[in-house]
């Protein structure tokens, strides 16, 4: 009698991990689909600002630029916002304009080795403050010209930072992008993520050539998707990576003090949950105008009036007389004032509240205030949907029920944010007044901006 012995069939990869594998197996594909954003980039952004203003009564439908603003500002952004935070930095790795264009100028540029400067950890923070401020300055989800120069300027600079330094690869996407901070912390609760198995990779029986990442990231000791561009080159390497689900809490639950940067920490508090908020805000603020006519008042009856001068230049402070929209030297300062007011006391507040809680619960501040990520993703996102619904109420389309979305919304941040807070500090390891201490600490941080969002929302 013969006994036959059936080998187990290779156990056939599941849908993801063959969609990651399609990314990997079809790159020009993915390619051809990088260059027709290119295009599209351009035509929405560069078009529009050699275009005369739109005259009364234009609509998105007969208009290129208020098209192209709607497209930009309304859909564009504010999904790349919540792609981010549902499948990962995908946009970075298949869809980005200037990471394209960037790897595009690394392949044939000069290969110079990275200085320094460049890896300096503080750059997320500083280039999304900057570039936010900035873009309120000129008034760049209003004006093409603005928006050109905003994003124009950007891209110019990620070229040549690509052509410069590095050989094929994103070194401005990795290290001086203005947004790649923020994505890299969004990213953090997205369900999708590239699985690294080390087992697998360790195991693995033939020598492989190195995975051409573009953002310069060892693989191999890939703990999470924050970094990731998930562009999908690496997907099947060494049989060990492979497109898989998660929950979208593991990475945050998950983290370590060597996961974190203070950098990231202070972008996510100051940042995201600090400036964003002031320059979402100011437009809609009492306060603002009436500390900005309180100063006006000041001013004329000092007989002071230079910071009342509308002279300066459009790509200074906005100056689109056509329009109406001219800036004062002393509405440029206002704003500033109003945005840093913002930062420092909601950005402050938050901060105390989360270090109060790490200092109570013994663990380390900076993992904790990933607990606020779901918080200020859906702030981002509220932000900048009010473009998207002042210009749908342009087009004589309204929302139904949009205070009650909004709402949901907002309580959905808080509450997923409390929720993450309160498993953090759990797992702590302390326990009774001390734990019930940190979370009341932690529920103060969360406070401030949830009252920041429902002023503007159904306050002001």
């Amino acid at each position: 009698m013969h006994v036959i012995h059936w080998a187990p069939a290779p156990r056939r990869p599941g849908l993801l991990a063959r969609i990651g594998d399609a990314m990997a197996r079809h790159r020009r594909i993915v390619i051809g689909v990088q260059w027709a954003v290119v295009l599209a980039y351009a035509v929405l952004v560069v078009l529009p600002a050699w275009l005369p203003l739109p005259p009364a009564g234009a609509s998105i439908v007969d208009n290129l630029t208020l098209a192209a603003q709607f497209a930009f500002w309304g859909l564009w952004w504010p999904f790349v916002i919540l792609g981010t935070m549902l499948f990962g930095r995908v946009w970075c790795g298949v869809l980005c304009p200037e990471g394209a264009l960037a790897e595009a100028a690394s392949r044939h540029g000069l290969g110079r080795a990275i200085p320094r400067w460049v890896r300096w950890g503080g750059w997320p923070f500083v280039a999304f403050v900057l570039t936010t401020v900035y873009g309120q300055l000129v008034s760049v989800y209003e004006y093409a010209q603005a928006a050109l120069l905003v994003l124009g300027g950007s891209t110019v600079a990620a070229v040549a930072i690509g052509f410069v330094y590095g050989r094929g690869v994103r070194v401005w996407c990795r290290y001086l992008c203005p947004v790649s901070g923020v994505f890299a912390l969004l990213a953090r609760v997205a369900p999708l993520h590239f699985r690294i198995d080390r087992a697998a990779w360790a195991a693995f029986p033939a020598r492989t050539a190195a995975v051409d990442c573009a953002p310069l990231l060892d693989v191999k000791h890939l703990r999470g998707a924050a970094q990731c561009h998930a562009c999908g080159r690496c997907s099947g390497h060494r049989g060990a990576v492979a497109l898989a689900a998660r929950s979208p809490n593991a990475e945050i639950l998950g983290s370590t003090p060597r996961d974190v940067r203070t950098g990231e920490a202070l972008l996510l508090v100051f940042g995201l949950l600090g400036v964003a908020i002031g320059a979402f805000q100011w437009t809609l603020s009492p306060w603002f105008v009436a500390g900005k006519q309180a100063a006006a008042a000041w001013l004329v009856d000092h007989e002071s009036f230079a910071l009342l001068d509308d002279g300066a230049p459009w790509w200074l402070l906005t100056h689109v007389p056509q329009a109406g929209d001219v800036f004062t030297w002393l509405d440029g300062i206002a704003i500033l004032a109003y945005i840093a007011a913002v930062a420092v006391v909601l950005g402050g507040t938050v901060y105390a509240g989360v270090r109060g809680a790490a200092r109570l619960a013994r663990t380390d501040w900076r993992v904790l205030a990933l607990a606020l990520v779901p918080l200020a993703g859906i702030g981002i996102f509220l932000g900048l949907s009010m473009l998207t619904l002042t210009q749908l109420r342009a087009e004589g389309v309204m929302v139904p029920a949009l205070g009650a979305l909004r709402a949901a919304l907002l309580a959905l941040g808080l509450g997923w944010s409390a929720w993450l807070g309160w498993r953090m500090l759990a797992r702590a390891g302390v326990g009774g007044a001390r734990r019930g201490l940190a979370r009341l600490a932690f529920a103060a941080a969360l406070a401030p901006v949830g009252a920041a969002w429902w002023l503007s929302f159904f306050v002001w």
